[in-house]
């Protein structure tokens, strides 16, 4: 599993071949294929462990009752998945086995949206807020990390803290002001 983990990460899926697989591992190809069919196989356990790496670990940082620490925890742990796992970030953002180049993040990130969404939807209601803009929050935090998560990814740099204290900070300014005294987008229409 780790060495196709790694071949994958190199490659991308389209370019891997079970027998690479399987003369990395120093196996013979029979016992891959006896183990995982086909290459879709074994590409989706690979998946399906980098996923529930990701989601274990951003709901591991999700705390009720602390939203601040929440978010920091929250961006902290997703940052350190992509510079601790980088090829299994790499997979999941890279191509899925049906060539469509869309990768596996959306349907993680939709996985960790809905638990950020019952977080929040508790929060919002302890304080006084609407729970029905839960989802819209959720999938606006989670997409907040997630894209500058894949462009640290190619990047590396600035360093994972410098990264993670500025969208904690954009994140938390912005949900400060939730419920205050805000101008609705529809009214900056045709504005400069």
């Amino acid at each position: 599993m780790d060495v196709a983990r790694v071949v994958f990460a190199e490659r991308g899926y389209a370019a891997t071949s079970i027998e690479e697989i399987a003369e990395r591992a120093g196996v013979s190809k029979p016992i891959v294929y006896e183990h995982f069919h086909n290459k879709e196989g074994i590409y989706a356990v690979v998946v399906q462990r980098e996923i529930n790496e990701l989601v274990a670990r951003i709901n591991n940082a999700l705390e009720p009752g602390h939203p601040h620490r929440t978010i920091t925890r929250a961006v902290d742990a997703f940052l350190r998945y992509v510079e601790d796992e980088h090829a299994g970030f790499t997979i999941l953002v890279r191509d899925a086995p049906d060539g469509s180049g869309d990768g596996w993040i959306p349907s993680v990130l939709d996985e960790i949206a809905g638990a950020v969404e019952k977080l929040l939807r508790a929060e919002l209601a302890e304080r006084g807020y609407t729970k029905k803009m839960a989802p819209v929050l959720a999938r606006s935090l989670v997409g907040m990390i997630a894209l500058p998560g894949q462009w640290w990814l190619k990047t590396g740099k600035p360093r994972r803290e410098e990264v993670a204290d500025h969208i904690v900070n954009l994140a938390w300014n912005g949900l400060a002001s939730l419920g205050g005294n805000r101008v609705p987008a529809r009214m900056h229409r045709g504005r400069s």
